[in-house]
């Protein structure tokens, strides 16, 4: 919701809502003179209120959802659920989870596995990538609450076609300088997250492997070694903005939307945003897939989203499972796709006739969640995480071999520590 922020979270920007934080509610989880309470714990979202009160008309009186805001930040948003997850809390029952914290939280032992009816019901119709992040070591820990993916925004009154490839678009952007106009390629360079996922689309693109399959290990393959020269080329090209290694999302649409650049890789919150902020921008703004590495090869998108899982130390597993399922229905999607910007799980939603205005790009955005770039899955992403941004950075000073070797070093003690420490 996602820079993304852990997994991309952006129920704050897309689209550009801004997200109310609503007063966390009483929450006492246990069967009461009023019935069943679910408490369900989640991130800041305008809308979600509605959707809870739509879940529990349904109910009709075999439980009430009890919906308790997190904090705005995916950090803090984190540390509350783990304090108390650790000190195995009854109170707790739906958890929204960052999608980069299912191996984490099954491996903890936190969340309980979605089996039989539920299961088959929370996976029926879930795009691959979303569905692929819901599960660790083959099994189910979560269902698909929203996704989300990056595009590249380009103008067409500069550029005909869309660039293929990431040299294509260098090229192109170094002939609109020489012929003097904007040929700026934006993204975000700084220090953090966002760096990362600029990074692993490439990775995805040429198939590479980061960690092995079972995230016990760091593999840094050939594939990643490309990709880190593909970055470093890019960085040292003379195409990026100055401010690169500061540029964070709403800065790469910001300086997209002054009309000083002719790409930007950025998530689809910046399509309204910029309709607003520079219509002159806007009327010749499109969108395309990502661009790949090699000729002939599609690009890949490192998806964004949440999940909900249900916590282990719930009393009412059975409550809770069904109260997920309803949350995260195709209505329910629709509605939050449309009204607070989060693009949907389900394939079927992109083909209501509501997301169309909402949604004009929904297409790349459905094709993009067929196959995308998947962060590495391990229970030790944040240590994992915060490695990978660090020695990226500054993406001009990358020497690849020597970058894989750090990498593959310091990712694999992150990979050994005892956990992420709140």
């Amino acid at each position: 919701m996602g820079g993304p922020t852990r997994g991309g979270r952006r129920a704050a920007a897309m689209l550009g809502v801004a997200a109310l934080v609503a007063p966390a509610l009483a929450a006492c989880g246990a069967a009461t003179d009023d019935g069943i309470v679910i408490n369900l714990y989640n991130a800041p979202e305008q809308n979600l209120g509605k959707v809870v009160e739509t879940c529990n008309q349904r109910a009709a009186g075999r439980y009430r959802i009890v919906l308790n805001t997190l904090p705005r930040g995916a950090d803090g948003q984190r540390e509350q659920l783990v304090r108390r997850l650790a000190a195995h809390d009854s109170d707790m029952d739906v958890l929204g989870l960052d999608i980069t914290w299912t191996p984490e939280f099954a491996e903890a032992g936190w969340i309980r596995e979605w089996t039989g009816r539920h299961k088959e019901e929370a996976e029926r119709d879930v795009l691959p990538g979303p569905l692929a992040s819901t599960r660790w070591k083959g099994r189910s820990y979560a269902a698909a609450k929203n996704s989300n993916v990056q595009l590249l925004w380009y103008r067409s009154d500069l550029v005909d076609q869309p660039p293929a490839t990431w040299q294509d678009m260098i090229s192109t952007a170094q002939r609109l300088q020489q012929q003097g106009k904007p040929g700026t390629v934006l993204l975000t360079g700084a220090q953090y997250e966002g760096l990362f996922v600029n990074y692993n689309n490439i990775v995805g693109a040429l198939d590479g492997h980061i960690l092995s399959e079972d995230g016990s290990r760091a593999v840094m393959d050939d594939a990643t070694v490309k990709a880190l020269e593909v970055l470093r080329d890019f960085a040292r090209s003379g195409v990026t903005s100055p401010s690169l290694t500061n540029q964070r999302e709403d800065d790469v649409r910001l300086a997209f939307q002054s009309g000083n650049a002719a790409f930007q890789i950025n998530w689809p919150f910046v399509h309204p945003a910029t309709k607003a902020g520079n219509p002159q921008v806007f009327q010749n703004m499109k969108w395309a897939p990502l661009p790949g590495v090699e000729p002939g090869k599609p690009g890949r998108a490192t998806i964004g989203g949440a999940n909900y899982g249900v916590s282990a130390y719930s009393r009412h597993p059975e409550e809770a499972f069904d109260a997920v399922l309803c949350l995260r229905d195709a209505e329910n999607q629709k509605f939050q796709a449309v009204k607070d910007g989060l693009p949907p799980t389900l394939a079927s939603v992109y083909d209501e006739p509501e997301m169309a205005e909402a949604y004009p790009m929904r297409d790349v955005i459905r094709e993009q969640l067929r196959d995308p770039a998947l962060r590495p899955m391990t229970p030790a992403y944040q240590n994992v995480s915060t490695v990978m941004s660090t020695v990226l950075s500054p993406p001009s000073a990358i020497d690849p071999k020597a970058t894989a070797d750090r990498l593959r070093e310091e990712l694999q003690a992150a990979i050994e520590s005892k956990g992420v420490l709140p």
